[in-house]
């Protein structure tokens, strides 16, 4: 069973940014080809779940991942940070063997 974890910033965060979208919608996280080491995590509101999308939820946030980039993101650990750089949501991959400075795109 594939497995996603996320934190409780993350939910708190994801819960701020929904409460302005339609009730229902939920964070969707992918993965695509592309950004500086490869691959990189695009994030979406989306209104509707698909019948293989993995639901992720933690304290009324809900997460959905596709088959595709489940594959991709199986084990990782869903954060958010506020630091120097700035306010962001921060994935750490098992997967992944390298990333770049802003943390959005990472290698296998």
């Amino acid at each position: 069973m594939p497995d996603i974890t996320l934190t409780e910033r993350a939910a708190h965060r994801i819960n701020e940014i929904m409460a302005s979208e339609p009730s229902g919608s939920m964070l969707r996280i992918s993965v695509n080809g592309g950004g500086c080491s490869g691959f990189q995590y695009a994030f979406d509101v989306d209104h509707a779940r698909q019948e293989d999308d993995l639901l992720v939820e933690r304290d009324g946030a809900a997460v959905i991942v596709d088959q595709v980039s489940l594959q991709y993101m199986d084990g990782s650990v869903i954060d958010f940070v506020d630091d120097l750089i700035g306010q962001s949501f921060k994935i750490e991959n098992p997967h992944a063997v390298a990333s770049c400075g802003c943390g959005t795109s990472f290698a296998l």
